[in-house]
């Protein structure tokens, strides 16, 4: 039997499983992740604020339940309330859309230095492809925030005040990070199921239009939606995230094997994994001195394999993508001769031996015919190394061809 045969094999099965659930195997709704962002560093003090940001569904439900942490705070962090609605125009909510949050039945939380909390359950229904406002009101502020840096979205802020129910938010300031929601799950259907796109700048939309839903898990929630049975799609990208080494600047958040449980097999709900990563565990080693921040492919290949082990023993499959290129790469980054023959070593390994359950060549996808160590004009943002919107489209397709079928 060939290795393609048991790829094509293996991303036929998603959709099979969630039918086979959906016909009666599994209650008939549950808790599945629809939504999320990974904390990767502790953000500015924030004065008293009610600061209000804008989310979109991959999957609908019947009720919906927010995710808060406080994972990188110095501090309790006390949010006096919390608020959802349907997203309006702007940080305007659709008229009487609005509903209050609670924690174990409570309007108020205190969450304790580096802890988390999921809300109670709240009535409200949410299409696919839903935008919800989520409002906390922070009467203390905070000492430090816990952020996801690149949120590619815009927050508001209603300083000092409780705005948190508003349907007109006040006119204020804005931000452009996650602050304290890391999840939103919706009740589905029984048969749902959450695909984890754990991966980089590239998988947290770098290069993509700010507030357009445009980054590439966006696409292929979008592609997704009309499936015949329910899935889900959450982000779990963090631009400058590695692997196996931790990140040696901010908002880079931890290596993958340290937050591969906390942003994805943790998930309610996740049946699968799309592993697009890599590319920076190479360009460290060319960009920062320190002899230890260097990896050779087998330390990578080894990661993946770990990785793979871990979601196996949790009963979720795993996609892995080829590294893609970056020949030509503007500065901070670096390309080189001898990373660039690591991620050729990797790409081969992944091709070729991989125990993934499906690969998607990115490489491939994406790359200049003419000049295969660059990526395509037509895909470039303009930095040789990540893709614009167009770019982001096809790697949707070919990740919904290859691996989701």
């Amino acid at each position: 039997m060939t290795r393609q045969f048991l790829h094509s094999a293996a991303a036929l099965s998603l959709a099979a499983m969630l039918a086979t659930a959906a016909a009666g195997a599994e209650p008939p709704t549950r808790w599945v992740a629809t939504w999320g962002a990974a904390p990767d560093a502790a953000g500015p003090a924030l004065a008293p604020q009610t600061l209000r940001q804008v989310v979109r569904t991959s999957l609908g439900g019947t009720a919906v339940r927010i995710a808060l942490s406080n994972e990188y705070g110095t501090g309790p962090l006390a949010i006096g309330s919390a608020h959802v609605a349907v997203r309006g125009k702007g940080a305007g909510l659709v008229p009487g859309s609005g509903r209050a949050v609670t924690f174990d039945g409570s309007p108020t939380v205190t969450l304790e230095k580096g802890g988390s909390i999921v809300s109670d359950a709240v009535d409200l229904r949410v299409a696919p492809l839903q935008e919800l406002a989520i409002s906390l009101y922070l009467p203390a502020g905070s000492a430090a925030s816990t952020i996801h840096g690149a949120a590619l979205q815009t927050a508001y802020i209603a300083p000092g005040i409780d705005a948190a129910a508003a349907e007109t938010f006040p006119a204020g300031p804005t931000d452009d990070s996650r602050h304290f929601i890391t999840g939103v799950d919706v009740a589905a259907p029984g048969g749902a199921g959450t695909v984890v796109i754990v991966g980089d700048s590239i998988a947290d939309g770098i290069g993509s239009t700010e507030d357009g839903n445009a980054r590439w898990p966006d696409i292929l929630a979008q592609r997704l939606s009309g499936a015949a049975a329910p899935v889900a799609v959450v982000n779990a990208g963090i631009a400058g995230n590695r692997i196996v080494r931790h990140a040696a600047r901010p908002f880079a958040g931890p290596a993958t094997m340290a937050r591969l449980e906390r942003d994805a097999l943790d998930k309610p709900g996740v049946k699968w994994i799309v592993l697009a990563q890599g590319i920076n565990d190479i360009t460290a080693g060319d960009m920062l001195a320190d002899p230890a921040e260097k990896v050779a492919a087998q330390q990578i290949i080894d990661a993946m394999q770990s990785l793979v082990r871990r979601a196996h023993a949790r009963n979720v499959r795993v996609c892995g993508a080829t590294l893609m290129p970056l020949e030509g790469v503007r500065r901070p980054f670096v390309h080189s001769l001898a990373g660039e023959a690591v991620r050729q070593q990797v790409n081969a390994w992944i091709r070729e031996t991989a125990p993934f359950d499906a690969t998607v060549d990115l490489d491939r996808v994406m790359r200049d015919p003419s000049h295969p160590g660059r990526l395509q004009a037509r895909f470039d943002s303009g930095d040789h190394l990540h893709p614009n919107d167009a770019g982001y489209v096809a790697i949707a397709e070919a990740v919904q061809a290859a691996c989701l079928k």
